[in-house]
């Protein structure tokens, strides 16, 4: 992964005094004009999701909630689950113009890169 979204140490499951995480896999694309982000977190809903912007620190925190009280469960392989996971952004992103889409337990963000950092193309003249 290149600078431009950084996250050093990337763990399957991250115990804190908090609880234990799971880091959702995610997939970074790059566009002229921004890089996508998508992140998988199955079960997760705009209700149950967190995404926090501060000090170019993008947090992303999910919860993949428990069966439904009112049903009788049977048998599990599946349980509830807390996706946690965070990334520094690099000055190339323009941290006023992220945005967020959940489909499907697929997080795709957009962060759109600084002008600077976006290709231009260079008139010749004679």
């Amino acid at each position: 992964m290149n600078s431009t979204l950084t996250n050093p140490e990337v763990k399957p499951v991250t115990c804190t005094p908090e609880g234990s995480y799971l880091s959702p896999r995610v997939n970074l694309t790059e566009t002229s004009n921004a890089f996508v982000l998508e992140a998988e977190m199955p079960g997760v809903t705009r209700e149950n999701l967190e995404i926090l912007l501060e000090n170019r620190e993008l947090t992303l925190a999910g919860r993949r909630p428990d069966h439904k009280a009112e049903t009788n469960l049977v048998y599990r392989e599946s349980s509830p689950r807390d996706y946690r996971r965070v990334f520094v952004l690099d000055e190339t992103i323009d941290v006023g113009k992220v945005e967020a889409k959940l489909k499907d337990g697929l997080l795709t963000l957009r962060l759109a890169k600084v002008e600077q950092a976006q290709p231009r193309r260079i008139a010749v003249t004679a």
